[in-house]
C-alpha cells in the first residue's frame, strides 16, 4: 500500500514539474530594490515566515553579540520549563554578573515566567545566569544547549560562553544567525508575548517586600526613559545590548501588512542602531510585499483541476494555506521562478513549491497530503500507465499442456476408431451380399438341371 502511495507522489510530481515546464511565461526583467547605507559594520534583515533576506551588509561576520543573546536563553528557557516553576537565585548568579539586573539576593525564588520577563525588558543578567542553571540543571549544561540548538537552527558563525552576553572573547555571532535565532523564537507564542510587552510588575518575593517594576529598554516599542523619538509604528519587540567591546547591537521586530520584519543591526555608535534600523525597516515596507502561494498560484492548479490534485473539493494533494513569498512591489508573482522538489522524510508533506527571484531564495509552499481518497488514477489523460505485474505458476501451466495433449489424443483416437468400425461395417456387408448372390446363382443353376 506504502510502495503505491510513494508512487503516486512521484507521479503527481512528475506531472506537476512536466506541467511547469509549458506554462512558465517569459520572465520580466529581474530588479531588487537598492538599500539604504547603514552605518554599523553589520546589518541584515529578514523576512519572518520565508526566511527571505531582503537586504544585509556584512551579514556572516562574526562579531560580539551583547545582550541579544538572551534572545536565545528565552527560547531555550520556554522550551525546556513551564512558567510556573520556582526559579532559586545561587550565589553565583547573584555574585558572578555584573551590568544590567533588577539586583536579586541568593536564595531569591521568582518563578520562570518572571524571570524571563525581567530577561528580556530590563536584560537582567543574574536572571539569565539563573536561568541557566535551572533549565540546563547546571550552567555549563545549559551553554551547551544554546551551542547545539544554534547548530540545528543552521547557524555557522556563532559560539556562545554565557547566557547573558557580557564580554567574553569567545563569546560571538554574527547578524544572519541572530536573525536564524530571532525567527524559531518569533514562533513560539510565549516568546512573542514577552518581547512586545512594554511594562511588567513582579510581586513581592521571599527576599523582596516591595514590588519591582519592569520596563522594555527598546526604544522603538516603549518610550523607556521618556525617549519618544524611536517609537516605530509596528514594532512588536526585540531586543537591545551594549558592551564596550560590542558596541551597541539591536534586534527588532516589526509588522505591517501581514509582513513580519527581522532586523539586526551590530557594532553601532549611538543612536545609529536605531536610525539604521528605522531606515531599514521603511525601506523593506515601502520596496516589498508578502504573497500567499495557495491564493495565486496557478501553474499547478489549472489544467489539473480534473485530477483532483490540488483542486478544493476532495483533492488529494493541497498547498499549504501558510506558505509565502516575498518579493519587490514591482514584480508580480508570475515574476517568482519555481521549482517542485519532492519530500520523502514527511508523513503529511510530499514535496513543496521552491521560488526564487533576482537570485535569491524567496519563500516556498509545502505540498500537503490531505487525506482525500482517489477514486481512479489521476493521470489517465496524460498517457501516464502504470506497469502491470503477472504471476505465473509453472506447475499449473505444465498440468493443463498434459491434459490438453491427453484430451487429443482421446479424440483422435475415437476418431480413428470410428472410422475404422464403419469401413470394416461396410466390408462385412459388402461380402454378405455377395455371398447371397452366389447361393442365389447356385439355386438358379439347380433348377435349370431339374429341369
Amino acid at each position: 500500500m506504502m510502495k503505491k502511495k510513494k508512487r503516486w507522489i512521484s507521479l503527481l510530481l512528475g506531472a506537476a514539474c512536466l506541467f511547469q515546464i509549458n506554462v512558465l511565461p517569459v520572465q520580466a526583467e529581474e530588479y531588487w530594490p537598492e538599500g539604504p547605507e547603514v552605518v554599523g559594520e553589520s546589518a541584515i534583515v529578514m523576512e519572518a515566515s520565508t526566511g527571505t533576506v531582503l537586504y544585509e551588509k556584512n551579514s556572516h561576520q562574526e562579531l560580539y553579540p551583547a545582550s541579544i543573546t538572551k534572545i536565545m536563553t528565552a527560547l531555550l528557557a520556554i522550551e525546556n520549563s513551564s512558567l510556573d516553576e520556582n526559579v532559586t537565585f545561587s550565589a553565583d548568579a547573584v555574585y558572578k554578573t555584573e551590568g544590567s539586573g533588577i539586583w536579586r539576593d541568593v536564595d531569591e525564588v521568582m518563578t520562570m515566567e518572571q524571570c524571563l520577563y525581567a530577561l528580556m525588558l530590563e536584560s537582567a543578567n543574574e536572571c539569565a545566569y539563573a536561568i541557566a542553571e535551572h533549565v540546563g540543571g547546571d550552567y555549563d549544561t545549559f551553554i551547551q544547549m544554546m551551542n547545539d540548538k544554534a547548530a540545528e537552527l543552521g547557524c555557522h558563525n556563532t559560539y556562545f560562553n554565557n547566557p547573558h552576553g557580557l564580554p567574553d572573547e569567545t563569546h560571538h555571532t554574527c547578524a544572519y544567525d541572530m536573525a536564524l535565532i530571532s525567527q524559531a523564537a518569533l514562533k513560539n507564542e510565549t516568546f512573542r508575548l514577552i518581547t512586545s510587552t512594554k511594562r511588567y510588575t513582579i510581586p513581592p518575593t521571599n527576599k523582596h517586600e516591595e514590588p519591582t517594576y519592569l520596563s522594555n529598554h527598546h526604544k522603538m516599542l516603549n518610550q523607556y526613559e521618556g525617549d519618544v523619538r524611536y517609537l516605530y509604528d509596528g514594532c512588536i519587540g526585540g531586543k537591545t545590548g551594549y558592551t564596550t567591546a560590542a558596541n551597541n547591537t539591536l534586534v527588532t521586530f516589526a509588522e505591517r501588512d501581514g509582513m513580519t520584519l527581522i532586523c539586526v543591526v551590530m557594532n553601532e555608535k549611538t543612536p545609529n542602531h536605531y536610525v539604521d534600523t528605522t531606515n531599514l525597516l521603511n525601506y523593506c515596507f515601502e520596496n516589498f510585499q508578502l504573497w500567499n502561494v495557495a491564493e495565486n498560484e496557478t501553474n499547478y492548479t489549472s489544467d489539473v483541476m480534473e485530477n483532483k490534485i490540488f483542486a478544493n473539493e476532495e483533492a488529494f494533494l493541497a498547498l499549504d494555506k501558510e506558505g509565502f513569498i516575498v518579493l519587490p512591489k514591482a514584480a508580480a508573482f508570475t515574476d517568482a521562478v519555481s521549482e517542485v522538489q519532492e519530500d520523502t522524510t514527511s508523513k503529511d508533506t510530499v514535496g513543496s513549491i521552491q521560488y526564487t527571484y533576482a537570485g535569491r531564495n524567496v519563500g516556498k509552499a509545502d505540498i500537503k497530503i490531505t487525506g482525500a481518497k482517489v477514486s481512479e488514477f489521476p493521470f489517465q489523460e496524460q498517457n501516464v500507465k502504470e506497469e502491470k505485474v503477472v504471476k505465473v505458476n509453472t506447475k499449473y501451466i505444465l498440468i493443463g499442456i498434459l491434459v490438453i495433449i491427453l484430451l487429443a489424443g482421446i479424440g483422435f483416437g475415437i476418431y480413428h476408431f470410428a472410422d475404422n468400425f464403419y469401413l470394416i461395417r461396410y466390408k462385412f456387408k459388402s461380402k454378405k451380399q455377395k455371398g447371397l448372390k452366389e447361393i442365389k446363382q447356385r439355386k438358379r443353376r439347380r433348377r435349370k438341371r431339374w429341369f
